[in-house]
């Protein structure tokens, strides 16, 4: 027992130095608690994977290994074989604790076969390598490694008669006895494991058909796979997919390698930059050691130098660079030129209708290339219909295979990407907002067949999934210089930017729109660019700058006889004086506009300037011609089936009645409102129907019920703007005091 006790003892102290609980220890090398102080007592003895685990964990080396106690002779089955071979574990390993449990798991199954795929880099075979250290003294017959040489560079893949030549000779076959048929090896290799228990790790295959001769029938041998393909013909195995380092686990593996903290801002800035992928990091931080004169600042400001960053992640040895071509490297040329091409979009992921349009292909085709990408692991499956492109990979497909392909082909790709989002939210803006003006070039724009959903909440359900992909694709089309796309993304995206209330975005579209139609010299283009700029600015309380885009639209409609344009602008002038205090001007206006709207039948521009009227006439405290404007325009909304344009007059009719001092009437309005509101996902709308309930229960004294109503209308929406939402302004009337509302006074 002394032997156990001097390992147990020095275990100890190392464990203590490194600030580590037994719980935490049993936690990284997957012993449990009891074992380990059992060991660090001299109650049981050590192994040599338990003391080249906890060198590493304890950043020990040597230490332990060599005061592990002799062990006795172990009875094998057979004496003539004593396979050997893993690579010497790394000294910085941080996280995958759910891998190394799925690979235990896997290989404790008779005949288990367990395959370790990931993205080049991202620490399969470290991980692996780890996982037969652990697990090495289970099997009686000891362990096999073979490197398959699946992506090395300057060699191919290996041969499964090369590799059955080197494990027969492993296992002592006489080099005059090995057949020269794959088929006779193979059955030979199977033969000379019958009854033996090893453990295989085949590290670097190239595809499952260069796994599956390796195999053996017998079930105590155990089989462990890396790889950077997923192999999903070994349908027989358990499959562990490694996915990028956490940030914690990144920056730990950062701090480790560099011998910094790893709590620093910079760390973390660094890791990320890195795309916490840890063949990059480990070069960052091994760079960053093999250069003194550097601290961490130099090394993030070479790492944000998007020219050669991938220059910077290469330290003689290793190279990403060098790594991500391997993956390309077996790509065909359609999978090639996807990869290529998908580089181009903005976005953060996209669906295959996407793929297809950048591609060129069929949706069903594109599908195809995209699963080999994904079995490749140079794309991201984030959902079932999505894909994305990591931003390492999309940086290297960028420089490396973008760069290669002719200018027209990038150009064409990029325009049948933006054709196809196009048609798609302008057929989305038509289900979502129905009766909306469209020009000509909106109408008839066809989307994918994929994409021609036919109902306004699946409308509503693409626009939430790919806003963002449309504001980067305005971006896009501004800097490649496609001026007309440009703005027609901003005209189609109007509607959900007005129904979500998503400001900050739908603001940025319109002024890259007002650029982009004032390269093209399009006045009318520029004139509906301003004026509905102009009606994100009031939406979100900026009257001022509302106010000057209105200006702006006015002279040009004038300019080119545009009635229909100007006589908008006059309404929507109307609404900005309304929320000035101007309202017997706001009145006129939107009078002025409503007889127009009549007399050409536009009954919703009709409706939609009724509740302005009403909104003015009731700051005139006209109530009941307010009431009377506001309920014909709920009734010209439901005429046309206009069902969030009936919400708002709702909401409208309600806050005449609450001025008017009816508030049983106001409340039935407002409850009206919500519900539909509801059923509508309109957030905004339900959030200030709530909100007057809340006004409604707190002039009534029940405070309770107010600050309830207001608590959900605040999980409906946000946070609705005083200056714009007159709801918002009379709950500012209150006050809560250690649990009492009280009125301002």
């Amino acid at each position: 027992m002394g032997e156990s006790s001097n390992f147990g003892a020095e275990l100890r102290r190392l464990r203590r130095r490194a600030g580590l609980s037994l719980s935490t220890l049993a936690a990284r090398t997957h012993y449990s608690k009891g074992f380990l102080s059992k060991v660090e007592t001299g109650a049981a003895p050590p192994s040599p994977a338990l003391a080249a685990l906890c060198e590493a964990e304890l950043g020990a080396t040597g230490l332990l290994v060599e005061l592990l106690p002799d062990e006795p002779a172990r009875r094998r089955t057979r004496p003539d074989t004593r396979p050997s071979g893993l690579p010497a574990l790394s000294a910085h390993f941080v996280g995958r604790l759910a891998g190394q449990r799925s690979i235990r798991a896997a290989l404790e199954a008779d005949g288990g076969v367990c395959v370790v795929s990931g993205m080049g880099g991202v620490g399969k075979t470290e991980l692996a390598v780890r996982c037969a250290h652990r697990l090495e003294s289970g099997f009686t017959d000891g362990c096999l490694f073979v490197d398959l040489r699946g992506h090395t560079p300057g060699r191919g893949p290996a041969e499964p008669a090369e590799v059955l030549d080197r494990l027969l000779r492993m296992l002592d076959v006489p080099v005059d006895e090995i057949p020269a048929d794959v088929d006779d090896r193979a059955a030979l290799y199977r033969s000379r494991l019958r009854g033996r228990s090893v453990l295989l790790v085949f590290d670097n295959a190239a595809g499952a058909a260069q796994v599956r001769p390796l195999l053996p029938a017998e079930p105590k041998c155990r089989v462990l796979v890396t790889s950077r393909n997923r192999l999903p013909s070994l349908d027989g195995a358990t499959h562990v997919s490694l996915d990028l380092l956490s940030d914690v686990d990144a920056a730990r593996l950062f701090a480790a390698i560099a011998d910094v903290d790893a709590e620093g801002a910079m760390v973390r800035s660094i890791v990320e930059r890195c795309g916490r992928l840890p063949l990059a990091v480990r070069i960052a931080a091994a760079r960053l050691r093999a250069h003194p004169a550097w601290d961490l600042a130099e090394l993030h400001r070479r790492l944000t130098d998007e020219a050669d960053w991938f220059g910077e992640i290469d330290d003689g040895e290793r190279s990403l660079t060098a790594a991500l071509e391997l993956s390309v490297r077996d790509l065909g040329a359609a999978e090639s030129r996807m990869l290529g091409l998908l580089s181009l979009h903005p976005g953060g992921d996209f669906d295959v209708c996407a793929a297809a349009a950048l591609t060129g292909v069929a949706p069903r085709a594109a599908d195809r290339l995209a699963e080999r990408l994904h079995g490749a692991f140079l794309l991201s499956q984030p959902a079932k219909d999505r894909f994305a492109l990591h931003d390492i990979v999309r940086a290297f497909a960028r420089d490396s295979v973008l760069a290669g392909m002719p200018e027209q082909q990038k150009v064409a790709g990029l325009r049948r990407l933006l054709d196809a989002m196009l048609a798609t939210a302008a057929l989305a803006d038509r289900l979502l907002i129905p009766g909306r003006y469209q020009p000509e070039w909106a109408r008839h724009l066809d989307p994918p067949e994929p994409l021609r959903f036919a109902g306004r909440a699946q409308a509503m359900a693409w626009f939430r999934v790919e806003w963002q992909n449309l504001v980067e694709l305005s971006r896009a089309a501004q800097q490649f210089g496609e001026y007309e796309r440009c703005w027609h993304l901003a005209f189609v995206l109007r509607g959900f930017f007005f129904e979500t209330k998503l400001w900050d975005p739908w603001i940025a579209v319109h002024r890259r729109a007002r650029e982009a139609a004032a390269e093209l010299g399009d006045r009318w283009a520029l004139a509906g660019t301003n004026s509905h700029l102009g009606v994100a600015l009031a939406d979100r309380g900026d009257l001022a700058g509302a106010a000057e885009c209105y200006r702006d639209a006015l002279d040009l409609y004038r300019e080119i006889g545009d009635e229909h344009g100007e006589i908008t602008v006059r309404a929507n002038c109307g609404w900005v004086e309304h929320f000035r205090g101007d309202h017997e001007t706001a009145v006129r206006n939107l009078s002025f506009a409503l007889g127009h709207y009549e007399r050409v039948g536009n009954v919703r521009n009709a409706a939609i300037t009724r509740r302005g009227i009403a909104l003015a006439q009731t700051a005139l405290r006209q109530y009941p011609e307010a009431a009377d404007a506001a309920e014909r325009a709920l009734a010209e909304a439901e005429e046309l089936a206009l069902e969030a344009d009936a919400v708002r007059a709702l909401n409208c009719l309600a806050w005449v009645h609450f001025e008017a001092g009816e508030h049983r009437r106001a409340a039935a309005a407002y409850q009206r409102a919500a519900d539909r509101a509801g059923s509508q996902a309109s957030h905004y709308e339900q959030a200030r129907a709530l909100t007057g309930l809340g006004n409604v229960a707190a002039c009534g004294g029940r405070g309770t019920e107010a600050v309830a109503l207001w608590r959900r209308a605040d999980e409906a929406h946000g946070g609705l703007e005083p200056a714009m939402v007159a709801e918002a302004r009379v709950r500012l009337r209150f006050r809560v005091t250690g649990g009492t509302l009280a009125q301002h006074v």
